[in-house]
Parts: C-alpha cells; structure tokens; sequence
C-alpha cells in the first residue's frame, strides 16, 4: 500500500564547502533504497495530475509503480515511451513548475520526488544493460535534416527516427547536445549523461555531423534539396547585453561566451585545456534567471574573492529555480536585489574597474505580472568589479535568418510559425528557442516532439525525393 506520509527522500548532495570549488556534480541522486521508499509515496493516482502537468507526458504513476514493484527494465521502458532524455529531465526539468508543482500530496507531505525517480531509472537501467533505446518502425524512403543538436533537435530527431525516417543532426560545434553542453555546468548536468544521452539517439540509427553551421557551410534551400523536411532547433545564441557605457571594456562577457568557455571549452581547466578564462578577484553577474545562477556558481568555482549577483527586482521575482537561487547562497555568492546596473567603469588600460549601480524599488507590475524595478534617485553607488557577466537574456541566432530570406520570423527574431506549426518554407518546421526566444529544456523537447508529429502528417503527403 502506498505511504506519503514517509518523508520525501533528497538523496546526499556534496556540502557547499566541496563543492564550490569542484565542477563535480553537486546532487549525487538517490539509492536504491531511497528510490523504493520514495516511489511508495506515490498514490497512483487514477487521474493522475502530474502526468497532465508534464509538457513530454511521461507516464509518471506507471514507471513509478513498476519502480515500486522492482521492475527496473520496465520502469525506465515505461519512460522512454515519450521521453529519451529521462537522465537529463531527472536532473535539469523544474519539476517544480510542472508533475511535481501538480502532486496532489503537494500541500498535506511534500509531492512525490518525480525528477530524482526518474533520474534514477534512468541511471540505475543504463548501468545494469537494462536501458535500450526504441526500435525504429520500417524504413519509410523519407529524409529529415533536424538543425541543433540540443534538446529540441534531439527530441524531433529520436520521434522521426521511431517512423522510419533516415534522419540526420546537423551541429555547428564540436560536440553534441547544445545548450545541455554548452550552457549548463557539469556540477548540475555531467558531460557523461549528456553523451550517454546522444548515444540513446544515435542507437537508434540517427546520424550526427559535427562542425556544421547551417546558414553558412549549408543553407537551408541546400538542406531541402536533399531532405524531404528539415527541422530548426538551433537554439538562442545571440546573447542580451545590458546597453550601458564601458560594456566593451575588457572584462565584460556575456553569460553565453563565459559559459561556452567553462562548459564546453574546459577553461577552468586551463593550461591543460586550451581555452584561458580570466576573471580577477571580484565578478559581478547581471540577471536573475538560470543562466545567471550558472554562471555565478561557476564563477565561484574559478577561486575568485568574491561572487555578486546584481538583480533589479526581489528575490521573489527571480525566474531561476529556487533549489539553484538556494544552491548559489550557499556557496557563499551575495546577492544585491533591487539594484539596477547603470554603467561600467573602466580603467586606463580599457579593463573593467567597477560598476555604477541604482538602489530600486518594485512599482506596478509589468506585462507579464512582476512589479516593475522603479529607480530610487540619488541612490547610486559603486561595486568594484574585476569582471563582468551579462546574464540579462539572450535570442535566437540570426544567421539563418539572414541567409534565409523566405523564412518568415517575428518582430522578436524568432520563427514565425502558423496554426499547424510550419514555417512560410514548406517542408521547414522550428521549434525550441528559436521559436520561443528562451525555454527550458522540457519545453523544448515538447516542441521537438511535437514537430516531429506535424513532419510525419506532412511527410505522408508527398513522394520521397529520393524514392
């Protein structure tokens, strides 16, 4: 019989004073025993509201129960029915916006522990053998090009894949997996599970080609002479700068190239990594989103003095996770809320001094329902700064755009897509951040998987090119 009211299981992380100065992964998952005590939390619900909550629909009380009934193989089978990332949900999905926002023993016990669950199926399957892939149906004649090879493109490519299609990733790096690569640390993702992840996808039979920047090596008209469709999910690389003078300087990066550098090009690992990151004493991080988060903790990491986050509106207000705004406090990272940056302050050399701030208040709320920062005059004052990261936002990298004329995009920069999710180019379907401008990882695959869905009804109205 189910039990919540046993306390919810967390698993054993690494203290604050390791791991602020290791890229190890802080979260170590849980045991085989706390995965069975948590899984018997779980009511099994007939109508179950986490599954509805969740924007891939895992199957959330049967791969728990088959957990509870020590089917292992089954569990994480079970999963993989609309989900091949479940190592990387289990660990980065804010499970707290969706299944686990919507247990309904939220509020009497704390909700089921969803994301460590499925965590660790994935994790204890894969090490057992136990984890295989789906097997693709019939081969169907048709080719797809799916552009990115992060979670968006992974997701589209894995359901075309299970149709039959021959699908072929295109990635304009060295390495596959995107932003899971690229934006988020090895502490809360490791490189290991993102490869792991690939390979589940690549077992399939979906061929991957690295150092491949579309919109300039190929074009998208060159992709569609060859590909029956293509999917664009490559990502928001173009970064949000703060647009306040001295922001040149040197010193100043943005949240996209500081973690590009630390995540996928190793610089905290420098001379041993060919990728030197340089940030002196004092780091200030402008934002208060998960890239914000990341890039502070990271920072931290480096051995800097001090670690500051500059965010112009409350704590409450923050879009980060909580668990990660929890995480950063006690690595020791400051936080000054209601401050506005104002201007960078640059010494003789052009390097980055200090930065000028305002002192704020919360007014009317905006558009989106948060009260807005108003400035509190004569309340500056001075952060002395020996580097600056931009963590403010970022959109859609505008190459393909710009060398795709035909492809109708929005006011924001990102593709402009009709009711049943085309492009203005036929055969051409996007989903991820270009689409939406900035996403978390279980949105985009929604968006992958869903434009997999609308490839497929496409597909079966027209002749294979190369039939």
């Amino acid at each position: 019989m189910p039990n919540p009211s046993l306390p919810r299981q967390h698993g054993q992380r690494q203290t604050p004073e390791q791991r602020k100065r290791n890229f190890d992964e802080v979260a170590q998952g849980l045991t085989k025993e706390e995965a069975a005590l948590e899984a018997s939390r779980c009511l099994n619900c007939k109508n179950p509201k986490c599954e509805a909550a969740c924007p891939v629909n895992v199957k959330i009380p049967q791969f728990i129960e088959l957990l509870v009934k020590d089917d292992l193989k089954g569990a994480a089978s079970k999963i993989m029915e609309t989900s091949l990332l479940p190592s990387i949900c289990g660990r980065v999905c804010p499970q707290e916006n969706h299944c686990e926002g919507a247990c309904v023993l939220k509020e009497k016990f704390g909700p089921v522990a969803v994301g460590l669950l499925e965590r660790y199926t994935a994790d204890a399957a894969r090490k057992a053998g136990l984890l295989n892939p789906p097997m693709p149906g019939k081969e169907s004649g048709y080719k797809v090009a799916c552009v990115g090879s992060g979670p968006s493109s992974l997701s589209c490519a894995a359901e075309l894949r299970r149709e039959g299609h021959k699908v072929v990733v295109y990635e304009a790096l060295h390495d596959f997996g995107g932003v899971l690569r690229y934006g988020i640390p090895s502490f809360r993702l490791p490189r290991t599970t993102i490869t792991n992840e690939v390979k589940t996808v690549q077992d399939m039979g979906v061929e991957f080609v690295q150092d491949a920047l579309i919109g300039a090596a190929l074009s998208v008209k060159d992709l569609l002479k060859e590909y029956d469709a293509v999917y664009i999910g490559s990502g928001a690389g173009l970064p949000t700068m703060a647009n306040i003078p001295g922001e040149n300087a040197v010193g100043v990066y943005s949240a996209n190239e500081f973690l590009t550098r630390v995540n996928l090009m190793k610089g905290y690992n420098f001379p041993k990594s060919d990728t030197p990151i340089k940030i002196g004493k004092n780091v200030i991080v402008l934002g208060g989103g998960n890239s914000a988060m990341d890039a502070a903790r990271c920072a931290m990491r480096l051995g800097p003095d001090s670690v500051t986050v500059v965010y112009r509106r409350s704590r409450s207000e923050m879009p980060a996770r909580v668990e990660e705004v929890e995480n950063a406090m006690e690595e020791g990272i400051q936080f000054n809320f209601l401050t506005v940056q104002k201007e960078v302050i640059v010494d003789e050399k052009g390097h980055v001094k200090a930065l000028k701030c305002l002192r704020a208040e919360l007014g009317e709320p905006d558009e989106k329902g948060r009260r807005r920062p108003v400035i509190i005059e004569g309340s500056d004052f001075i952060m002395p700064a020996d580097s600056i990261i931009v963590a403010i936002g970022q959109k859609p990298n505008p190459i393909i755009p710009k060398t795709t004329p035909e492809l109708k995009m929005t006011q924001h920069g990102t593709m402009a897509l009709d009711e049943e999710g085309a492009s203005s180019i036929a055969g051409v379907y996007g989903g991820g951040d270009i689409t939406r401008g900035g996403a978390t990882v279980l949105l985009a695959m929604k968006d992958g998987i869903g434009a997999a869905h609308r490839i497929n009804k496409y597909l079966k109205n027209k002749e294979p090119k190369n039939k």
